[in-house]
């Protein structure tokens, strides 16, 4: 199983420089000095390794070894960085999204629908949840108050929502 840990949004400057928007925890390590990281563009890759990298913006600006100038650097516009799940032994109180993807969605003991995504915020994150009964869409806080219990062997989350929220 791979995740993706970033994107490139566009190039920046003219010496081959792009903006990575992220999608890890671990972006210092991730995206070190040297990494060598597996980019894809469609039915393309790439393996780019790290030379340069800086904040700026809440993103990240990357030069690559690889990689010269400006028109380089917008050929790989789109690109998703891919890498394995980190191991960490002190990790027990987080999910991947694709651990959450395809729970079923438990509510006073009966499954009301499954989770079939997870949106990433600046307040958090939040369950995409297609309900069985009506198969629409729900959103709902992956917060501890609202999603008390998220079971992975048993494949599924139990949700105590506010008054209203699933008929928002």
């Amino acid at each position: 199983m791979e995740l993706m840990i970033g994107r490139v949004i566009k190039s920046h400057g003219i010496r081959g420089e792009v903006s990575v928007e992220l999608s890890t925890d671990e972006p210092e390590s991730r995206f070190a000095v040297g990494e060598v990281l597996d980019g894809r563009q469609g039915n393309r890759t790439h393996e780019l390794t790290v030379d340069t990298v800086r904040s700026h913006k809440a993103r990240l600006l990357i030069k690559f070894k690889e990689i010269s100038d400006r028109n380089a650097a917008d050929a790989l516009r789109g690109t998703r960085f891919m890498a394995a799940p980190l191991e960490s032994e002190d990790d027990d109180e987080g999910f991947y999204d694709h651990e959450l993807e395809g729970l079923n969605v438990i509510l006073d003991g009966l499954a009301i629908g499954k989770v079939t995504g997870v949106l990433h915020g600046p307040a958090g994150e939040t369950l995409e949840v297609t309900l069985t009964e009506g198969a629409r869409e729900v959103l709902i806080p992956f917060v501890h108050a609202i999603v008390p219990e998220v079971d992975l062997e048993a494949g599924t989350c139990t949700i105590t929502p506010p008054e209203g929220l699933l008929e928002l």
